[in-house]
């Protein structure tokens, strides 16, 4: 059936399909205003905290301190809102591709529309370059080839035939003759007519739409784990408070300072900071993985990278080029040539006819990836050995068939009477067209046995001379003779054996799930380093429910043939099992799965906008081994945060006993809200930030991934921020009740008091730069921030000292030289203390 024969919609009959089924588009992703955002924000435990804290102090009448809690709830609304503003595109990244312009049959007359106006039951007209704008069957088709790499994965394109569609009913992309083409695919070669069949989200990419749509982001387990100590903390606080208010006011009637007091107390036991130093340590971490040229969309997802127990990457785009490279050529006689990036040398005769016949039986300019290979490898060729070919005309092209899967063009030069004939396509089909004897046939279905398990797509190429005319109706007419084999592949990135390697050293499996074929994916697989025990299908993987996938995961590590569902089964099943899973990806395919892996790192060179929208993080050179760099990082940036989030932990041990001593004893108050909010708010982010400069430890790369599990607070790591935090605890009061008894004025001994805390909290921030290195070792490693850091509360404590407006805000006497260096006697203690049990506590810690 030509397509000058058919007739198409009506337009009344295609505006009502429009009408009644909508447009060729995926629906608008119901979009979160900023008011929507902060009211789910004002529900996350640690804002909660800091915005009730800066009201408390706000009707105590402390404006300054209000403020500045005010501040920091403000700062995080804001740095939310645009976060989540960012990360909210993927559908529309979607329906761009969805709705490209479309060459349709209405009415018996060919017209040019928009994509989101072609409706079920349209005839399209597709031609080289045509992206396909709707699912649809082909009516009418010459030579088409396409490219569903979007929706399969794979970069080789697929033949297109008129076939019946009844014994088809079931299909999907990827797979040569079959008559099915597919919204957001490009068209290659050749020209058709299909009647559309799905439209919208009812396509194959509109269904992977909606299964985003349904999939949730998987939330960064550290804020969860943080979000529920905040609450902790805070129940306990409040309960620690109301009791010792009620306590203080009916032993001794003071209810006034009672209140002070258990305010104190609350705030003191608020861990505040933790919300602060996440966020910091988040941005910085994303900044600095950004200068290995991966962007973090989501900066939380970089701990949980760092705790990555599976890679699974997809094959082409991520672990190859997505280039088809033509890397053997092969001759009947078993003589061969291997070109690599490095050598691409075929000038000897009998390999530069293969290369060059190989080019004139292509397309002048190929749309084709395994055509690009094959004009690429053979320019400086055609160059060298015919530098009239630039004026030869192409006479005549016989196309593909489904009984012949080759094709042949005829050329002619102006200084010759006869045509140069060029024909390649499957080997098998060459091979019938040279006629080939018996043996010469064997000869030739084992060198291509050979190439194929390399995992190589193979072409047979032969060359034919005519003279005289008309041209043959046939290519079976000319008298071929067979050239040799072109074995092609999409060459391994040089970056990813190393990165392979690294990871193994780290304890992350590496995990291929491809759309290719599995002699392909396993060939491939051994080239990049991974355990190929086995190979599971997409066909296999059909036939499996969830906990038999589950348990076959445990060990396959190459899954091929697979469908996006069924990545995403995997995806899932892996997290069955209890695994960190990050994934990698480029296509559309991918999406689904990038979404919903613990973390989804996309291509950004050629990724799509769909995958990138999808994903976690981008890498922005595509390089495969940027990924070990972000892992170091994460486990760097994890390690660093344990170390602050213990290091904030153990100072709160001592500013809530310090505001709960005079309230058990009578004593004049030590801290109070001023004090805990500048301790809180200024001094512990401040002293936390040398943390996140703090280079990574020596086994950072070697041991093995955290299990999934793990919490942030180990018993262990508790036990040792509270042994810290209790010895500060201990020195600072003992020197408070001295110099009370000694006779120092409170205020003095307030003084005296706080600057012993400020001290002892330094020498905090110096034995917990390292749980594997002693004090020494880890004070000479170099660290810019450390310095800046003890200058700047050096300032900050003098100023409060000596400027008389701040020591009367913090209610300060005088402190002279020696009750300087007196204050200066726990932190040094302290120092002494821990630095002879970190050997004993150390290995623990780390574990």
């Amino acid at each position: 059936m030509s397509a000058t024969d058919l007739i198409g919609l009506s337009e009344a009959e295609a505006t009502t399909r429009l009408r009644v089924e909508g447009y060729n588009e995926l629906p608008s992703p119901e979009r979160r205003t900023p008011i929507r955002i902060v009211l789910e924000v004002l529900r996350e435990p640690m804002l909660a905290l800091l915005l009730c804290g800066g009201l408390i102090y706000l009707l105590l009448g402390d404006l300054q301190e209000a403020l500045l809690l005010l501040a920091f709830g403000a700062m995080s609304i804001v740095i939310t809102i645009v976060q989540e503003t960012r990360t909210e595109r993927v559908l529309e990244a979607l329906r761009d591709l969805t709705s490209p312009r479309a060459l349709v049959i209405r009415d018996g007359v060919r017209r040019r529309i928009a994509g989101r106006e072609v409706v079920r039951g349209d005839l399209i007209i597709l031609g080289d370059g045509d992206r396909v704008p709707a699912d649809a069957v082909l009516l009418d088709g010459h030579d088409l080839q396409v490219d569903e790499s979007l929706l399969t994965g794979e970069s080789v394109p697929v033949r297109k035939e008129v076939v019946e569609t009844d014994a088809l009913a079931e299909h999907r992309p990827g797979g040569d003759d079959q008559p099915f083409v597919y919204s957001g695919s490009l068209v290659v070669r050749g020209e058709g007519c299909a009647r559309v069949t799905a439209t919208g989200q009812r396509s194959e990419i509109g269904k992977i739409g909606v299964s985003l749509r349904t999939l949730q982001a998987e939330p960064p387990r550290l804020q969860r784990q943080t979000a529920k100590l905040v609450q902790l903390c805070f129940l306990g606080g409040a309960a620690v408070s109301i009791v010792a208010v009620v306590l203080y006011g009916m032993l001794r009637g003071d209810w006034l300072q009672a209140s002070l007091g258990g305010v104190a107390i609350g705030m003191s036991m608020l861990p505040e900071e933790f919300g602060v130093v996440f966020t910091v340590f988040m941005a910085m971490g994303a900044w600095r993985i950004s200068k290995v040229r991966v962007l973090t969309r989501r900066a939380a997802a970089i701990e949980t990278l760092g705790s990555a127990t599976v890679l699974c990457t997809d094959k082409t785009g991520t672990l190859t080029l997505n280039e088809m490279s033509v890397v053997e050529l092969r001759r009947l006689d078993g003589s061969r040539t291997r070109l690599t990036s490095l050598n691409r040398d075929c000038a000897k005769p009998e390999f530069s006819d293969i290369a060059r016949y190989g080019v004139l039986a292509s397309s002048p300019q190929p749309l084709d990836p395994m055509e690009r290979a094959l004009h690429a490898l053979a320019g400086d060729v055609w160059k060298e050995n015919s530098g009239q070919d630039a004026h030869w005309q192409l006479v005549r092209t016989y196309g593909l068939r489904p009984e012949l899967l080759a094709m042949t063009q005829i050329w002619r030069s102006p200084l010759a009477e006869e045509y140069v004939v060029a024909a390649k396509g499957a080997p098998e089909a060459i091979a019938g067209l040279c006629r080939l004897s018996g043996t010469d046939q064997e000869s030739m279905r084992d060198a291509v046995g050979l190439m194929a398990k390399q995992g190589l797509r193979v072409l047979g190429v032969a060359a034919a001379v005519h003279e005289g005319s008309p041209l043959p109706s046939s290519q079976q007419a000319f008298a071929f003779r067979f050239l040799g084999l072109v074995g092609l592949a999409d060459p391994l990135r040089s970056s990813v054996p190393a990165a392979v390697r690294e990871c193994r050293s780290a304890g992350i499996r590496v995990t291929m799930i491809t759309g290719d074929y599995p002699v392909t994916a396993a060939a491939i697989a051994n080239q990049a380093g991974l355990d190929v025990h086995d190979v599971i299908t997409g066909e296999q993987l059909k036939l499996m429910d969830d906990l038999q996938l589950a348990e076959r995961a445990r060990r396959v590590n190459v899954f091929a043939r697979v469908l996006p569902e069924q990545k995403l089964r995997i995806v899932q099943a892996m997290k069955q099992n209890s695994e960190i899973v990050a994934m990698t990806g480029d296509g559309v395919n991918d999406a689904p799965s990038l979404k919903a892996a613990h973390i989804g790192i996309a291509m950004g060179g050629r990724g799509t906008d769909v995958a990138r929208e999808a994903s976690s993080m981008v890498l922005l050179d595509d390089d495969f081994g940027a990924i070990i760099s972000a892992i170091r990082l994460g486990r760097r940036v994890y390690d660093n945060l344990r170390k602050a989030m213990a290091f904030i932990f153990a100072v709160h041990v001592p500013i809530a006993g310090l505001a709960l001593l005079p309230l058990v004893f009578g004593l004049p108050l030590i801290l109070s809200p001023v004090h805990i909010a500048f301790l809180e708010l200024i001094i512990d982010p401040i002293c936390s930030l040398v943390f996140e400069a703090e280079r990574e430890e020596r086994d950072i790369m070697a041991r093995p991934p955290r299990r999934a599990d793990s919490p942030l607070f180990t018993w262990a790591l508790v036990s040792w921020s509270v042994l810290q935090g209790a010895l500060i605890f201990a020195l600072v009061a003992v020197l408070f009740i001295f110099a009370l008894y000694a006779g120092m004025p409170s205020d003095e001994a307030r003084a005296l008091a706080f600057f012993a805390l400020v001290g002892s909290i330094v020498g905090l921030v110096l034995v917990n730069r390292s749980f594997s290195s002693s004090f020494l070792s880890a004070f000479f490693r170099p660290n810019p921030a450390l310095a800046v850091i003890l200058v700047s509360i050096a300032g900050v404590l003098g100023t409060a000292l000596l400027w008389p407006p701040a020591s009367s805000l913090f209610q300060f006497g005088p402190l002279h030289s020696d009750d300087l260096m007196i204050a200066l006697g726990p932190g040094v203690a302290m120092l002494v203390v821990l630095e002879l049990l970190k050997p004993l506590w150390g290995p623990r810690l780390r574990s």
